[in-house]
């Protein structure tokens, strides 16, 4: 079958319908839109969830467009076929009217403030160069320098934070109809300067360029701006009374970001992928926004379209690599024993409560415990399970999503274990394990499992995994993982490099309380006896072998040698 191609990092509309791409269609929005009428929409959504791809569909739907020679450009030949063609003329009485003020801060990312200002003041010039047509309109030739100075980058930082409204305002003296303006990703810029150490500075300016431009501007029709946070406590939108804020904890507009369940069932189908429609549900289902599940668009295509060419292929976690989840590591580096406690339930499959903040700000994300709770929840690292109102205070049950975060979380935490580990003297352990001091082996074991985070159900697996990790680098010994000998495979061998050195068999169990651990620690080693795990290191030369049984319950352990 000649299947359409899939759209891998396609986010301009008109690429994705004249190249024919697979489009999940979300036209609808450009309905709601306009019947709920807000002044200010405010859209708030995760990283990669499809907010560029939809800013850039109004682009093209509401703009009477021009070339730079102001030649009339018809956009709606890429709409024909689509569900808003179906909304009614009311609806579509707005194609194709209104001059359009479109500007994407997704790659607003520098070091430093001139340069992250710069990169602002290019995404602004470059409208002012797509707008240029209007230096012919007699009625704007005393604003024609100021015009061409923006355009070209000469004008100072002040009149770039007022642009959007100077912009504005030409382009409603050329067209006689007020602007639209579109703003993709407007805290990407505040995210890096925070991140980067210049968040006031950028916070002045984003202040200036939207007051100017969405509270005093009497030359706007209407805007639409997406982001991933409300930033409303930073003052960049104040005074504007009507703004309307679609988190995704709402109910209007929450099918058109992201993927809903019957559009991915329709797409494992189309590309004949139904066998794999488990695997996609597993890996990228699981995000709530308002009342409808959603998948994670990108995770989805990126899956299918690696998957195309070999039905076999494994799943990954495609929306790792689009940030440095950064945050996920922040978390784990300052968790309480409280935070501890909240990540491994979450990690087992529970859920945790938090109070929500619907208006986190960068600069508060560390100030109170919830609020890192709250970033990370409205960039897309839980799910909402339920959410209620105690006195004046919404609370929220959140759960990891699927599969895709849960190695998000494993894969730091384990980076963060084995840096923990760097700074830790595991010399007496080791010295322990080689002198036969269960004591010490067990009081080591207890206070080093006590400080980390369980990232798996606290099986036998992974008390195996974390134990061979922290006996690994015994000087002069080689530890290995279930190797076979006599009548199965042993948990682990500690082998000596020289075969006059006593090597050691060691077993794992697991107890359901305390009090059962010391009976289980006894059973594993005669487990190793009755299966004579020794058997291969003594037709290997090995003269002293002895034996370790530990048992687990939780963070703590018996340790028995025989």
């Amino acid at each position: 079958m000649n299947y359409r191609p899939l759209p891998i990092g396609i986010s301009d509309f008109a690429e994705m319908i004249e190249k024919e791409y697979y489009y999940v269609d979300k036209t609808p929005m450009i309905r709601d839109l306009l019947q709920i009428k807000s002044k200010i929409t405010l859209f708030t959504r995760p990283r990669r969830f499809g907010k560029t791809l939809n800013m850039s569909m109004l682009k093209y739907y509401f703009e009477d467009d021009k070339d730079r020679q102001g030649n009339k450009r018809d956009w709606s030949y890429l709409f024909k076929g689509l569900k808003i063609m179906d909304a009614g003329e009311a609806i579509l009485s707005h194609m194709g009217q209104y001059p359009v003020i479109y500007l994407t801060f997704k790659d607003a990312k520098r070091q430093d403030y001139e340069t992250s200002y710069l990169g602002i003041a290019d995404v602004i010039a470059y409208e002012f160069q797509r707008h240029a047509f209007v230096l012919d309109c007699p009625e704007l030739s005393e604003k024609k320098e100021k015009y061409k100075e923006i355009m070209t980058e000469k004008a100072v930082e002040r009149d770039y934070a007022k642009s959007i409204l100077f912009l504005s305002q030409c382009l409603e003296t050329y067209y006689g109809k007020k602007a639209v303006v579109i703003i993709d990703e407007y805290d990407v810029p505040l995210e890096n300067s925070f991140t980067c150490g210049f968040y006031k500075e950028m916070i002045n300016f984003i202040r200036a360029l939207f007051e100017s431009g969405l509270k005093d501007n009497t030359s706007l029709e209407f805007a639409a701006i997406t982001g991933c946070l409300r930033i409303s406590k930073e003052s960049i939108f104040t005074g504007l009374n009507n703004l309307s804020i679609v988190s995704i904890r709402s109910e209007n507009f929450d099918e058109y970001f992201g993927f809903k369940v019957d559009e991915v069932e329709q797409m494992c189908h189309y590309y004949d992928m139904d066998d794999q429609y488990k695997t996609v549900k597993d890996w990228y289902n699981g995000y709530t926004f308002g009342q409808t599940d959603i998948y994670n668009p990108w995770s989805v295509i990126t899956y299918m379209n690696d998957a195309l060419p070999n039905k076999n292929w494994l799943p990954m976690s495609y929306w790792a690599n689009t940030s440095s989840n950064s945050i996920v590591k922040t978390l784990i580096d300052q968790a309480d024993d409280e935070d501890k406690a909240k990540i491994e339930r979450l990690l087992a499959g529970e859920t945790i409560e938090v109070q929500i903040h619907e208006d986190i700000t960068y600069n508060e994300i560390y100030d109170e415990g919830d609020n890192l709770w709250n970033f990370m929840f409205f960039t897309g690292y839980f799910r909402k399970i339920r959410e209620w109102m105690t006195g004046t205070t919404i609370y929220a049950e959140l759960a990891i999503p699927n599969k895709e975060v849960q190695y998000i979380f494993e894969q730091k935490i384990q980076k963060w274990f084995r840096e923990q580990l760097k700074g830790r003297n595991m010399q007496l352990l080791h010295n322990a394990v080689l002198s036969k001091d269960c004591a010490t082996m067990e009081e080591e074991l207890n206070d080093i499992f006590e400080e980390t985070i369980s990232y798996m159900d606290q099986n036998e697996y992974y008390y195996h995994g974390m134990t061979a990790g922290l006996l690994t680098g015994i000087k002069g010994y080689i530890v290995l993982s279930n190797r076979e000998g006599g009548k199965g495979r042993s948990d682990l061998l500690i082998k000596p490099i020289r075969r006059s050195r006593e090597a050691f068999v060691v077993e794992f169990k697991v107890a359901k309380d305390i009090d059962e651990m010391d009976q289980k620690a006894d059973e594993a080693i005669r487990q190793i006896e009755d299966k004579q795990y020794d058997m291969d290191l003594k037709n290997d030369g090995y003269k002293y072998v002895s034996y370790y049984g530990i048992a687990f319950c939780g963070k703590e352990c018996a340790v028995h040698c025989k």
